[in-house]
């Protein structure tokens, strides 16, 4: 197999490891995949503006979160089904932000357990929570985070319905195949060895670790149904409250796009907000989370910290994120991508190519401390 070196390299690796039903799911967006190009178009426009003689000998890329310090303003974001594309995937993605000195995000649709993946691990890992309708289930969930000394949630709200994704119609991911695709499904899976041994045979129990409850046997094939009948359409702001009372350390809301929204959101008592539209995966048509952030910094004016996601591929893009006033980056395609090529090793060499690529890239511009990045590296 070539070298992975990569973030193309990382997303050919995945692609040649996965069925392309899970490959799809990974790397498609919502209908004709607008939004997912404009993340990644719009960071490959801004220009970083080259500066010499600067004396870049000492470099720190090092930052303060919420209390915790981070080897670089990076955590891994939340990735549904992880635990499918590589062998227990959560436990091993945890395992390798760990390494590297960057906090993890567990997805409320993972396969491993909350449980599971925090005993992986000595130090905490985050928690990403939608509003479902059964409250009693919620705050159950919410008591398990609280057991596992989980230091934050990541309260995704951009999901009160779900995005139409063609690519996962199409594979039957999120729809009913008919004989001849599903014919054509168990030849490409029979054409993955690797992941068939790794995955399908020794990877198991295959269902929602976290939600094993609320989900009839804890199916994976009923997974579009129970999130149509089950994520709450009348979330508003007032359940930011209902939660706070269940839970008092930070909350931070992610999905955010819109100033009006962000300042409702500093109302509403939250501890930081992350400028997202899911990966391009909901709102097709939407604004870029890169050209949405200033504004977005601006009406916060530095009241919370402002992190963001979406369309995040290097380090290079991770600078261009703090010059705009973010105070870190999620990345999640990344992630897993580099989990389905080479598992936990996988993760950790991606996070330490984006290392390298971040320290480059402030050398280059004279960016001696990643906390000083601001609009002035910007041309």
């Amino acid at each position: 197999m070539p070298a992975v070196v990569s973030p193309a390299d990382e997303r050919l690796a995945a692609r040649r490891a996965l069925p392309r039903m899970l490959f799809d799911y990974i790397d498609g967006g919502a209908y004709d995949e607008v939004t997912l190009g404009r993340n990644v178009a719009d960071f490959r426009a801004l220009v970083l503006r080259q500066r010499v003689m600067r004396d870049v000998s000492r470099l720190d890329t090092t930052v303060e979160l919420f209390g915790a310090s981070l080897s670089m303003p990076v955590m891994l974001g939340p990735v549904g089904f992880a635990g499918m594309f590589a062998h227990r995937g959560e436990r091993q993605a945890a395992r390798a932000a760990e390494a590297a000195g960057v906090p993890f995000t567990l997805s409320t649709l993972s396969i491993c357990p909350l449980e599971e993946v925090r005993a992986a691990v000595s130090g905490p890992i985050w928690f990403q929570l939608y509003m479902i309708k059964d409250r009693p289930f919620m705050e159950k969930l919410l008591a398990r985070c609280e057991a596992a000394g989980v230091p934050g949630l990541v309260f995704t709200v951009d999901l009160p319905v779900g995005g139409a994704r063609y690519r996962d119609a199409r594979s039957g991911f999120s729809s009913t195949l008919t004989g001849l695709n599903e014919a054509a499904r168990i030849a490409n899976i029979a054409s993955k060895p690797r992941w068939l041994w790794d995955v399908a045979l020794h990877g198991r129990p295959h269902h929602f670790g976290n939600i094993v409850e609320a989900v009839p046997e804890g199916q994976l094939g009923d997974f579009s149904a129970w999130i149509h009948r089950n994520f709450d359409p009348t979330l508003t702001w007032d359940h930011i409250a209902w939660i706070r009372e269940r839970w008092k350390k930070p909350i931070l809301i992610k999905g955010i796009l819109d100033p009006e929204d962000a300042k409702l959101a500093v109302q509403a008592g939250v501890d930081g907000l992350i400028v997202s539209n899911h990966g391009g995966r909901q709102l097709d048509g939407a604004i870029s989370s890169v050209r949405a952030l200033p504004a977005v910094v601006e009406a916060v004016d530095g009241r919370i910290p402002v992190l963001m996601d979406g369309g995040v591929r290097s380090g290079l893009d991770v600078l261009k994120a703090m010059a705009l006033g973010a105070s870190a980056c999620l990345i999640g395609r990344n992630w897993a991508y580099a989990l389905a090529a080479g598992g936990e090793a996988g993760v950790l060499r991606m996070l330490e190519r984006m290392r390298s690529e971040l320290k480059v890239a402030m050398a280059l511009t004279g960016c001696t401390d990643v906390k000083a990045a601001g609009p002035d590296l910007l041309a």
